[in-house]
């Protein structure tokens, strides 16, 4: 088979904008919904809950975190709900890529070992079932991030805008430097990306 036919990478580009852009709406509805009526008066009950729920060798965790969330819950629900609309928008236009792949990751897997509890596969009781939705969102952000590295820059971001003017912005944004700048940017089948 010929690369020619090969439709993922003639439609990488689109493939992984796409992605980029639906990821990028899941958070900002998520983030947004941080900021309904009743979600901030929920919070130290959802962290106690999780807390109850854990095996005893993380008591120090929910130690640390059980007073933070019953002392000031709408800041820590404000504060996550403000980073992952900003990590929404910034998915959704492409901007700040590697910055925001990798903060994603780090903010996904912080919801997962707080309020979601580490998920609950190790529930006391046995009725855990579910290792919780922060994980999988880390591991779409690793996905990514390899997508990203594999194929190269991505035309349709406004990374790629602010990068025509300033060449640095690639530490920023990239993952990978395109041919236009020095390096060979090519897909892992050997066809250039851009």
């Amino acid at each position: 088979m010929t690369t020619e036919a090969n439709w993922w990478v003639r439609h990488i580009e689109s493939v992984k904008t796409s992605l980029r852009v639906l990821f990028g709406l899941i958070w900002v509805i998520d983030g947004a919904l941080k900021f309904t009526s009743g979600f901030v008066d929920g919070f130290p009950g959802a962290v106690q809950t999780a807390s109850g729920n854990a095996p005893g060798w993380l008591s120090g965790w929910y130690g640390f975190w059980i007073p933070q969330a019953n002392a000031n819950p709408t800041l820590i629900v404000y504060t996550v709900g403000v980073l992952e609309l900003v990590l929404g928008l910034a998915l959704i236009v492409g901007f700040m890529r590697k910055v925001a792949y990798f903060g994603g990751v780090v903010l996904s897997l912080l919801i997962w070992a707080v309020p979601e509890g580490f998920g609950g596969p190790y529930a006391t009781g046995g009725g855990g079932t579910d290792v919780g939705t922060g994980v999988i969102y880390a591991l779409v952000f690793v996905g990514l991030i390899v997508i990203n590295s594999a194929f190269g820059p991505s035309r349709w971001s406004l990374d790629a805008l602010v990068e025509r003017r300033w060449i640095s912005w690639e530490r920023i944004a990239e993952f990978r430097s395109s041919p236009r700048h020095g390096s060979s940017a090519t897909s892992p089948t050997g066809v250039g990306v851009e």
